[in-house]
């Protein structure tokens, strides 16, 4: 099957790419945001295919995956077909919604010919996706394997465009906790972060260099108040390390009690960052069980297999 999706969101698709299938990845020639191309930082399968926005009107497409409402149009104008009607789709909801909550109406929910994907249970809680088919196909992650050391006794912590995002990554945060235990902070534009002597930035690593700096890291932080489900608190697990997590979204559901410490009392998770960079025989071992739940739930086969079947209906 010819799998026409653009590079939105980098981990995901990483491991989306994996699938039995070519993925064709729109490029223009600027290399902008509705034109990305295959991902530079991340290992993508060969199977994700560059293809030049300009040809895609005499392309083969069987299915477009859908990410943003601006794609819809971009189908009719690139590929000369309206989604859902004259080419099967689907549309994938990464986010959490941002404006009136619980009463968010989602941008697909006049149409009941594209399918809404939900990364996670809490997003197709939250959105009102109105007359839309729904359905949830939790996030797989590519197993990079059990890396933990835990040598630095330090905090690490995987945060894009911390002072862009502010609050909604609970960037706020960030120097309550370094009092208990320092923190490096990893992720796109860290460095415009205020200058904090506990703290330090390591300014968009590619992936597999970043899984092997992290994993030398004591304990993963995810201080995010409201995103659909971080990927990095994912693979954070699936290195082996404990995790101290918000209690907010999906983090609740993705962190079992034996993985880590996760709640919304600030000071409860600040003492267990402190607790866990003091005592690395203790770490070890809440982080072998978090790796245990990540690989138990979020597996790259199950999510393959999900989507494979998905695109398979969609496309009858």
């Amino acid at each position: 099957m010819r799998v026409l999706h653009w590079h939105v969101h980098g981990s995901w698709s990483t491991a989306f790419v994996q699938g039995p299938h070519t993925y064709l990845v729109p490029v223009t020639p600027n290399r902008n945001a509705d034109g990305r191309g295959r991902a530079r930082t991340f290992d993508w399968s060969p199977s994700a295919v560059e293809i030049p926005a300009a040809a895609l009107a005499d392309a083969h497409v069987d299915v477009v995956v859908l990410q943003r409402p601006q794609e819809l149009e971009l189908t009719e104008q690139w590929l000369r077909r309206r989604p859902g009607r004259e080419v099967p789709a689907v549309y994938v909801e990464h986010n959490t919604p941002r404006s009136d909550v619980p009463n968010t109406r989602h941008p697909m929910a006049d149409r009941s010919d594209i399918p809404v994907v939900h990364v996670t249970p809490f997003n197709e809680l939250l959105w009102d996706c109105g007359q839309a088919p729904t359905l949830v196909i939790e996030h797989g992650i590519p197993d990079p394997g059990y890396r933990y050391t835990g040598e630095v006794p330090r905090t690490g912590v995987v945060i894009n465009e911390p002072v862009r995002r502010g609050r909604v990554t609970g960037t706020d945060l960030l120097p309550r906790f370094a009092v208990q235990a320092p923190l490096d902070v990893f992720g796109m534009e860290v460095s415009k972060l205020p200058r904090h002597g506990q703290i330090a930035t390591f300014e968009d690593l590619p992936q597999a260099r970043m899984h092997a700096e992290l994993a030398r890291r004591r304990v993963y932080l995810h201080p995010i108040r409201w995103t659909s489900l971080g990927l990095s608190l994912l693979e954070a697990m699936y290195l082996g390390m404990p995790v101290v997590a918000l209690a907010t979204t999906e983090a609740l559901e993705a962190v079992p009690p034996d993985a880590g410490v996760v709640s919304t009392r600030v000071d409860l998770l600040a003492e267990a960052l402190r607790t866990l960079v003091a005592d690395r025989d203790l770490a070890r071992h809440i982080g072998l069980a978090a790796r245990a739940a990540a690989c138990r739930r979020y597996s790259l086969d199950r999510f393959i297999t999900d989507w494979d079947q998905l695109l398979k209906e969609v496309r009858r």
